[in-house]
């Protein structure tokens, strides 16, 4: 009975509703694409290498989300970091410096952004656009055109582009290491099961004696880092430093984290989820581009996902909250 109770929850789970999505995506691609080239072994693997710089900003945007805001900013300040790893190897500054220089630049990103929802009750979406497109981005413009900062530093270089036994990608295990590490976070820890409950509800968190603001700083702080090392690994990919870096992967990795699962209203969502939504997504835009559409019509795809998410979002919000107060 009890090995059937739990059956009948995971076939229930919305985790297994985005595996078989995920599936169909797979199976219809596998036949579609020119000569099945979808499910070659160099197409599958490049799936997967190009999902590690979204999984970051998935982990980090969805921990925002889960408690109960949005943070809009962790792309923009991945491309200041990026160029400051560039810029301060580039005056020779070793590695070991640099990285966590620009992990805490990320993550006083991550603290300005509680700041100015916590201290001065700025929206979340208003404070984090603000800190991401005017600031971040205001700051990496500082730098004149036509200047580019090379990245030369072979550890960085190893760690960006480098292959374990020759075709294990290590920024797909840095990856897979932190959405590991936050869901075990979430799923297993005091921390983790307070995001939820502030997420939830901040005023019966309080009751409960939790302290929602210092939790905020802690994840915005979260946020900003993992949004520093996205900007990190893909400087480090390029070997440069881009004034656009990382700024277009905010909106598809926001959008796998709510198809995987988040809810925008707080309190619910896992890692899990979340990576299975990043595997549709990336699936979904790789046969397209298999299949010859160009680059635009992967941006509508994932604007149409992203309105498909939001509205299961909206109904499963709805039911939720009918079932707790027995009204609408």
């Amino acid at each position: 009975m009890e090995k059937s109770n739990r059956l009948k929850k995971i076939l229930a789970s919305k985790e297994f509703s985005l595996f078989i999505l995920l599936v169909i995506v797979v199976a219809f691609y596998g036949v579609a694409s020119p000569n099945g080239s979808f499910l070659k072994t160099r197409n599958i693997r490049s799936i997967l290498d190009s999902m590690t710089i979204y999984t970051l900003f998935a982990v980090g945007g969805g921990l925002v989300i889960i408690s109960g805001k949005i943070d809009l900013s962790p792309s923009y300040v991945g491309a200041v970091c990026g160029v400051l790893l560039a810029k301060l190897l580039d005056q020779g500054l070793p590695w070991y410096l640099v990285v966590p220089i620009c992990l805490a630049v990320g993550a006083a990103f991550g603290l300005l952004n509680a700041v100015l929802i916590n201290e001065f009750n700025i929206q979340s979406f208003i404070a984090t656009l603000t800190t991401g497109t005017f600031i971040a981005q205001g700051l990496v413009y500082l730098i004149p055109a036509g200047v580019t900062y090379q990245i030369k530093d072979p550890v960085v270089i190893w760690y960006s582009t480098g292959k374990i036994f020759g075709f294990i990608p290590i920024t797909m295990v840095i990856s897979i290491l932190i959405i590991v590490i936050f869901g075990i976070v979430l799923a297993k820890t005091k921390f983790g099961r307070s995001v939820y409950l502030i997420g939830g509800n901040a005023n019966a968190a309080r009751l409960a004696g939790l302290k929602p603001k210092k939790l905020s700083y802690i994840i915005f702080a979260y946020s900003g880092a993992l949004g520093a090392l996205a900007g990190m690994l893909y400087a480090g990919r390029l070997k440069s430093g881009s004034l656009v870096g990382t700024v277009s992967y905010g909106f598809p990795a926001v959008t796998a984290a709510i198809l995987g699962g988040i809810s925008l209203g707080g309190g619910t969502g896992n890692m899990l989820g979340c990576f299975l939504g990043l595997l549709i997504i990336n699936s979904f835009n790789n046969g397209l581009m298999l299949m010859g559409l160009k680059p635009y019509w992967q941006t509508v795809a994932s604007g149409v996902l992203l309105l498909i998410a939001l509205t299961i979002d909206y109904f499963s919000t709805r039911e939720r909250k009918i079932k707790l107060t027995g009204s609408i």
